[in-house]
């Protein structure tokens, strides 16, 4: 199972939410490049990194920041975070993303993807499944898209997308385990590679999704800022 480590920026800086909401922001650093290259030297598999700016606004704003990353590390990236038009989507890849993330788009405009899927090809395309009382959420996780978690993943089978991001919403940033059965579900049902997300808050969580068969990685974010699941002793383990 791969391990790629959360870098969510706000206005410049290194944050994390708790359930995706504004008001409960925590500021882990000031310089995002830093914490990039500390993240890879540590044993990650990847970065994960999301523009949660962009996101609440509708359009990236660490562009420029997301090519200081990808010109330091070597590690494989994935960006996200309003992206909402091709243009967009195509210029995260200029600056250094391996793969776009691409959520509320996805389901406001079914032909967007199609398109974005011919230009970039699918691997290059992780298609967010966020998540809240079973309904996909969408515009920052402040709205439901009207699709279940089932139907959607039907629906994105016939689509050009070569990940599946699962993040159940009510977990996310909490620290209290990962959705496991609602992964298993997701992983059961799709045929696509699935990154785990949300509420991985020690080794033990680790371990439970590592017990799911076919688990492509798991994306940590605030386990790793606060100490509570450290790379290098995991990576040693494995």
């Amino acid at each position: 199972m791969k391990i790629y480590a959360a870098i969510d920026l706000f206005k410049g800086q290194v944050v994390r939410l708790r359930q995706g909401k504004i008001e409960e922001m925590t500021v882990y650093s000031s310089d995002p490049v830093k914490t990039a290259l500390f993240w890879q030297e540590q044993g990650a598999d990847g970065l994960h990194i999301v523009d949660l700016q962009g996101a609440f606004e509708g359009k990236p704003q660490h562009l420029a920041l997301l090519e200081k990353i990808a010109q330091v590390v070597t590690l494989p990236i994935q960006f996200g975070g309003g992206l909402r038009t091709e243009e967009q989507a195509l210029k995260a890849i200029e600056k250094g993303a391996q793969r776009v993330i691409i959520g509320s788009r996805l389901v406001t405009d079914p032909e967007f993807l199609d398109n974005l899927s011919k230009k970039l090809g699918s691997e290059k395309i992780v298609a967010a499944l966020d998540t809240k009382n079973g309904e996909v959420q969408v515009e920052g996780w402040k709205k439901s898209s009207g699709y279940t978690v089932e139907n959607f993943i039907k629906w994105i089978k016939q689509k050009g997308v070569g990940f599946l991001l699962y993040t159940n919403i009510q977990t996310d940033g909490t620290l209290n385990g990962p959705d496991i059965k609602g992964t298993q579900a997701v992983v059961k049902m799709s045929s696509l590679p699935v990154f785990a997300s949300g509420g991985i808050g020690c080794d033990k969580d680790l371990e439970e999704l590592q017990k799911i068969k076919d688990l492509y990685g798991a994306i940590l974010g605030r386990s790793l800022y606060e100490g509570k699941i450290s790379l290098v002793v995991k990576k040693k383990k494995d």
